[in-house]
């Protein structure tokens, strides 16, 4: 089986999943989830808590799974609070790095770049 990290980069709005083999940093993004707030209303906390557990359910099934073996976490603080809660202890044994960051913004390259100066 090969060697695979996630690496969740996330706020509370967006979450995306890039996956890499082994601990290199040639990210391929395989997922982005976005939370939908109602109509014409910013996200309040319901609304983050209910997406944290949304990012938290797809990454509990990616371990699952065995779609990866570690994880690397660049999340906006706030959220990674929200996110923490809602993962097992197993998932959460995972986590080898967190990044308190908020990188959802960026490309692909440039969330590259900046996990290469961490």
């Amino acid at each position: 089986m090969a060697d695979t990290t996630w690496v969740v980069v996330a706020d509370g709005s967006r979450a995306r999943i890039f996956e890499t083999p082994g601990l290199k940093l040639d990210l391929r993004e395989i997922e982005d989830l976005v939370n939908v707030a109602p109509s014409g209303s910013a996200l309040g906390e319901k609304e983050r808590e209910k997406f944290a557990k949304t990012v938290a359910d797809r990454v509990e099934q990616g371990r699952l799974h065995h779609r990866y073996q570690r994880l690397r976490f660049a999340v906006e603080p706030k959220f990674l609070g929200l996110l923490r809660k809602r993962l097992s202890e197993e998932t959460r044994q995972m986590i080898f790095e967190v990044i308190n960051e908020d990188l959802s913004a960026l490309d692909a390259r440039e969330i590259q770049a900046h996990l290469a100066r961490h």
